[in-house]
């Protein structure tokens, strides 16, 4: 191959090489052009899922009389590049130079920009004796989104606005504010839902998301064992720019998937990739999780997701029934939140049942409709409020400290907070009056309680510790309410 002749490119000229390539003025211009010149002729040398996924996002940076260095966003990346196609580089280097140049790949954290005026790297005129590199399986394929799934379809209320929040934050700066995100609760409550809206708000921004339950990536780990496809497997995963797992604590006691993912985990992190996680459970509860991966998964923001209370799940409702296109009675959709009280997906699904129900008898949805539609249904247990005592002793057995010291006069930290903790609970869960409350509590003054009350609350908004240890003593309350 001759060398190209374009007068835009500063890198080509009649004047002795050195002289050209030692312009430092405009080595960085010239490494771009020289670069992107070469992403156009590789194009036509190695497969598209190859191109895609290893030199899309590369960029010249420094030009030197032998050297051409190349910014790469991975270290898996440049080591690839380095192991399996520097020959070729090499090769096409000399060929758009007119004379051997060497290459170094490097780790950049920014994407590479095309240089004003350089030609776009558009699939040129296939070049005869090149060699094809082997490719990986697949070329990046988006994720299937749920398209109802978006932030918009999405209902706030105080039982997720930490998790809400945060993920519209992350949007807006993927790897920057918050990162990870670690989403917990119970099933049915949203977090599927959130990890979606994500990945449909950074796919519209062109941008290369992974969506993947844990069992998905433990399948994904195993092929790749089986198949001997490291290369394939770390370049579809760690060239993310969203990664989103759900049900992350089902990789707890596969050493080997734990292994992969804490690498996976730490080279996207590194380089300023989004990671958002979904549990059941808070990182220190989940048995068998490797306490390296607890600590990274604390890094960032633990958000928690709770049952909605009646009014958010009236409210849930309401939004579906207008999805819908069909008038919902505002007393059917109070029977069918009375219903189901702790699972937005059964919520909704007792809604969609309702409603074709009443489609196929051509009939307007009314009570007694719903009723015979969700006769079959099991309706949610009603569990009576804990009585006063219960919660006391609840509090008290999960602080390490006595009932009585919960009435008493000590203002030590520890028992000062699981006095308020006391106080929040007696009047959100048991219902009790300040006074009451105060009465049970030493005799303190309801304005006293009414702090105490307002304390917890806001700490809880902005805590997830705190929202932890509330839903711990829940638990143990239903249990013995049982």
């Amino acid at each position: 191959m001759q060398p190209l002749r374009d007068e835009r490119f500063s890198w080509q000229t009649e004047e002795p090489r050195g002289a050209a390539l030692d312009a430092t003025a405009d080595g960085q211009a010239a490494a771009a052009q020289l670069w992107s010149a070469a992403l156009a002729a590789l194009q036509g040398q190695v497969t598209r899922p190859i191109y895609e996924t290893y030199l899309r996002e590369t960029a010249g940076v420094r030009l030197s009389s032998d050297t051409l260095a190349v910014a790469a966003p991975s270290d898996f990346i440049t080591e690839w590049l380095n192991r399996k196609l520097r020959p070729v580089v090499l090769r096409t280097l000399a060929e758009l130079a007119g004379r051997p140049l060497d290459v170094t790949f490097e780790v950049a954290g920014v994407r590479s920009v095309a240089p004003a005026g350089a030609p776009e790297p558009a699939t040129p005129a296939p070049h005869p004796p090149a060699e094809q590199v082997a490719a990986p399986s697949a070329a990046y394929v988006p994720p299937r989104l749920n398209e109802r799934y978006t932030f918009e379809t999405f209902v706030e209320g105080d039982n997720n606005r930490l998790a809400f929040a945060a993920c519209q934050a992350a949007v807006e700066h993927p790897g920057e504010r918050y990162n990870p995100i670690f989403i917990y609760g119970g099933v049915g409550l949203g977090k599927t839902h959130l990890l979606h809206a994500m990945g449909h708000a950074l796919l519209a921004r062109g941008m290369r998301v992974i969506y993947v339950t844990s069992e998905q990536f433990t399948n994904d780990f195993v092929t790749m064992i089986r198949e001997g496809a490291s290369d394939e497997f770390r370049a579809r995963y760690r060239s993310a720019d969203l990664l989103l797992i759900d049900d992350i604590q089902f990789i707890a006691g596969k050493e080997g998937t734990m292994e992969e993912f804490f690498h996976t985990f730490n080279d996207l992190h590194a380089h300023g990739r989004q990671i958002v996680l979904t549990s059941d459970q808070p990182p220190k509860k989940v048995t068998g999780l490797q306490d390296r991966l607890i600590s990274r998964f604390e890094w960032g923001l633990i958000a928690d997701i709770q049952p909605p209370s009646a009014e958010m799940r009236l409210a849930i409702l309401q939004r579906k029934a207008r999805a819908l296109g069909r008038y919902v009675p505002e007393e059917v959709l109070a029977f069918i939140a009375d219903r189901i009280r702790d699972n937005v997906r059964e919520l909704e699904g007792s809604l969609n049942r309702v409603h074709a129900y009443a489609e196929l008898l051509d009939a307007p949805i009314t009570l007694e409709l719903a009723q015979k539609a969700l006769g079959e249904l099991p309706a949610a247990p009603r569990r009576r409020p804990p009585l006063p005592e219960e919660v006391l002793e609840a509090v008290a057995l999960y602080y390490q400290v006595r009932p009585a010291q919960l009435a008493g006069k000590g203002r030590e930290q520890r028992v000062a907070h699981a006095r308020q903790v006391a106080m929040y609970l007696l009047r959100e869960d048991a219902g009790l009056a300040l006074v009451e409350i105060g009465r049970i509590l030493g005799k303190r003054d309801h304005t006293t309680v009414l702090y105490g009350c307002k304390k917890v609350e806001e700490q809880r908004l902005l805590d997830a510790g705190l929202r932890a240890q509330l839903a711990d003593i829940r638990a143990a309350l239903a249990r013995a309410a049982s």
